[in-house]
């Protein structure tokens, strides 16, 4: 049987053990190995295919990494030395923080670790083209009222890697739910879309000042979608209980034309797995686990063609 590895995405490890249930049958520090594959919201990055086997050495290990592929890298919650001399070994990978809006690295990344000093497990195919699925980018600390930028720069970034979209551009129709201060609204506006931020508390002032963007008082449930019959983009981090906001998502895309959608779940308390899997289960979806996000999940979307 086919077996994958699932990195946890870091303090949520619990949530990953609860998605995956029985499959489960090792687990080395956030990596839960697991019988099977798919998709699992909770996982920083999944390692597809895995195999097992022993290393005479620490050359040894390297030399069979290097005549699979150029680029690894290694997960090392154990025998973190001698990863560590396995990795010198290897080529170079680049760590360095992301430009939001530059094309991802496309060349395959591989993922190792040391089971023992005498034994590797490695995957060359992997879900993330980032090391370990942590999307992390050089930050803008001049526009943005507050650091929720950064979740939504991941979110569209990972939309484009899910669906292959363009990022929301001039004439694009976008909606910000829940939007004060503004984080969200500054990334679509600094795009050149059009905006319309939706909240009862107002925008910052150089956000509000921003030429596509305008300000509706008001709550993001009591907005009716047939006042805005196209939506390119449908956005909200709007703090709720994921049940309504799952309400609220299912009457846009009922009555309105939405093309895309970046949501966040926000978890208060206990985690709502069976809301969580209600979003899933709307054709054209990906629920992940985000490198910026909290307890809460990102709901992508792209209407099926």
């Amino acid at each position: 049987m086919t077996r994958t590895a699932y990195l946890a995405a870091e303090g949520f490890e619990d949530q990953l053990r609860t998605e995956l249930g029985d499959r489960i049958r090792a687990e080395h520090g956030r990596l839960l190995i697991a019988d099977g594959e798919g998709h699992c919201s909770w996982a920083a990055n999944i390692w597809q295919d895995i195999l097992e086997v022993e290393i005479a050495s620490i050359g040894d290990a390297a030399a069979r990494l290097k005549a699979i592929q150029r680029n690894w890298l290694a997960y090392a919650p154990l025998h973190h030395g001698r990863a560590k001399l396995i990795t010198e070994k290897l080529p170079h990978v680049s760590g360095k923080a992301l430009s939001f809006g530059v094309p991802l690295p496309t060349s395959p990344l591989g993922s190792f670790t040391l089971l023992a000093p005498d034994r590797m497990l490695y995957a060359a195919r992997c879900s993330s083209p980032v090391p370990n699925g942590e999307f992390a980018f050089i930050e803008d600390r001049e526009g943005p009222p507050s650091r929720a930028y950064l979740k939504l720069w991941e979110g569209l970034t990972r939309h484009r890697l899910e669906f292959g979209s363009e990022l929301p551009k001039p004439g694009d129709i976008c909606l910000d739910l829940g939007s004060s201060p503004g984080g969200w609204t500054w990334v679509l506006g600094s795009l050149g879309a059009t905006v319309t931020a939706i909240d009862k508390a107002p925008l910052a002032p150089n956000v509000a000042a921003m030429k596509t963007v305008a300000w509706k008082q008001g709550s993001a449930f009591a907005l009716e979608p047939k006042e805005f019959p196209r939506v390119d983009w449908l956005c909200s981090d709007v703090i709720c209980y994921p049940a309504r906001l799952l309400k609220l998502v299912e009457r846009w895309l009922a009555s309105s034309d939405v093309r895309n959608a970046v949501c966040t779940l926000k978890f208060q308390g206990e985690t709502d797995f069976e809301t969580a899997r209600g979003f899933a289960a709307i054709p054209g979806s990906r629920l992940l686990h985000l490198h910026h996000n909290k307890h809460e999940l990102t709901w992508l979307w792209r209407r099926p063609e």
